[in-house]
């Protein structure tokens, strides 16, 4: 993502994106919802396009509030498809309300979003890698390939590579929490 550190600064939409948010541990639901509709979206579009959707998506499904979205029936999928503020495509929209359920269920399984993501950080002794959360993703949520899991992650600090090591954010996202950056559980001795 070097060529982001080096393009994103000073541009109106990019630039607060990749100083504030791209890169740092999220914990409130629907900032970790709105993150991952987004990615979804984003699929064979720019990341530009999202960010300047972005209101129209926060408008279109209802603050990114969970429970709501969670309900949204043939209704809301019409309202939605007929939306020229986000991105009108059945699969993105169903795959929106599909996964609104899942995280609502994460509350009664890990409790919530956020706990789910960290109760994934390793897979047994090691630190999960990409492929291993690109696979329990594909097994927990729909229209989440490699590449929408990947970016999802890695603007969220799962997994690193959001900024160059010498980019001036590079340091807030480790300060912030980031969980690539910090040392790995050692099992407890037996």
């Amino acid at each position: 993502m070097s060529g982001y550190c080096d393009s994103a600064p000073g541009h109106p939409l990019h630039g607060p994106y990749h100083d504030e948010e791209y890169g740092f541990l999220q914990r409130d639901e629907p900032v970790l919802f709105e993150r991952l509709l987004l990615e979804i979206n984003q699929a064979g579009l720019s990341w530009e396009t999202m960010l300047r959707k972005r209101e129209g998506f926060r408008r279109a499904y209802d603050g990114f509030e969970v429970d709501k979205v969670a309900a949204y029936g043939e209704t809301d999928r019409t309202r939605l498809l007929a939306d020229a503020g986000i991105i009108r495509n059945r699969l993105k929209v169903d795959a929106a309300i599909h996964n609104a359920g899942v995280i609502r269920g994460l509350r009664d399984s890990h409790g919530g979003f956020a706990a789910w993501l960290d109760a994934h950080v390793m897979d047994g002794d090691t630190r999960r890698d990409k492929a291993g959360w690109v696979k329990l993703f594909k097994r927990t949520f729909r229209f989440t390939g490699g590449e929408i899991t990947g970016e999802f992650l890695m603007s969220l600090g799962y997994l690193p590579g959001a900024h160059r090591e010498d980019c001036p954010v590079f340091e807030r996202t480790v300060a912030a929490g980031a969980p690539w950056s910090l040392p790995a559980r050692v099992p407890a001795p037996l």
